[in-house]
């Protein structure tokens, strides 16, 4: 059995979806598990409680587990609460070091764990250390891995192109921060990914791997938006505020209960994010999907 952490999430659900498909019985560790029995009616998915900040709570949950795919993420990511736990530090570095302990213990032989592109011991960004910190500790685990680091992910369920697209629901423009024209990303389909977690655990070539995976497209924010626009029949303008009004505003909002924004955040949503895919699909066979091709599965004219 495969226990899918964070499955109950944006790329984790997916992850689960792929994995049922391809027949393999797949259990999902949840914070509360009473709460989800509804997220895969008629899959016959497996819930289990516990929290990766717990680690007296993640024995019972590996018991009788074969392998881990490890893509938990906090509560309105990319805004940290430091008061509730919900950072980088907790949830991905010390969360993984912790599910990897659970995992040595119980057995289990294998381990996927969905970093990010850009992981790096000496990157300027926390996030980024904190995950970079997590895929060591899946490395000197002992245990067969794979980390992929996936780029900018869209699919139905993301938080960041979808809620610009419901902005130009009722707005006659699609509000941005930075320089959307320079910010470079490479937007990879959330079934890509899934399809890549899926297919490490019985593919040879990823044993012992770190894999990027990016869209098959280098393009700005701007050129993002306006390909979903176009998909969605959509005709609105892009405007964009300076980042640095941007984050003066977060820097009073943090300071707000529920932390709607912060500094940080407006950092996460305006950096680069790119990924070279290329060792990865000649391993493991994979196709990335162009970002119209994937934008036109979910949203379409509307």
């Amino acid at each position: 059995m495969i226990l899918v952490v964070g499955g109950t999430g944006f790329v984790g659900a997916v992850v689960v979806r792929e994995l049922v498909r391809r027949g393999e019985k797949v259990a999902v560790l949840t914070r509360a598990a009473s709460r989800q029995t509804d997220r895969f009616p008629g899959l016959g998915v497996e819930y289990r409680e516990g929290d990766v900040r717990r680690p007296e709570t993640l024995a019972t949950a590996m018991a009788g587990i074969d392998a881990v795919i490890g893509s938990q993420t906090f509560p309105n990511l990319p805004v940290e609460n430091p008061a509730k736990g919900h950072t980088w530090e907790e949830i991905d570095a010390r969360g993984t070091e912790n599910l990897v302990a659970a995992a040595k213990q119980a057995g289990v032989t294998r381990y996927v764990y969905i970093s990010g592109a850009g992981a790096a011991p000496d990157a300027p960004q926390h996030w980024f250390r904190s995950k970079w910190r997590a895929e060591e500790a899946v490395r000197n685990s002992g245990l067969a891995y794979t980390i992929l680091r996936p780029s900018w992910v869209y699919g139905p369920e993301d938080k960041a192109l979808n809620r610009f697209m419901g902005m130009a629901r009722f707005l006659p423009f699609v509000p941005l921060i930075g320089n959307p024209s320079k910010q470079r990303l490479q937007p990879v389909f959330v079934e890509d990914v899934a399809k890549a977690a899926a297919e490490s655990f019985t593919n040879p070539a990823a044993e012992n791997e770190t894999f990027e995976i990016g869209g098959p497209e280098a393009l700005t924010m701007r050129e993002i938006v306006r390909t979903a626009l176009a998909v969605s029949g959509r005709r609105r303008l892009v405007l964009a505020a300076p980042k640095s009004v941007v984050k003066t505003f977060a820097s009073v909002l943090k300071r707000v209960p529920g932390r709607p924004f912060t500094p940080d955040a407006v950092e996460f949503v305006t950096m680069d994010a790119l990924a070279d895919s290329s060792r990865l699909e000649d391993a493991l066979g994979l196709r990335m999907t162009p970002l119209r091709e994937g934008l036109a599965t979910y949203m379409g004219r509307r």
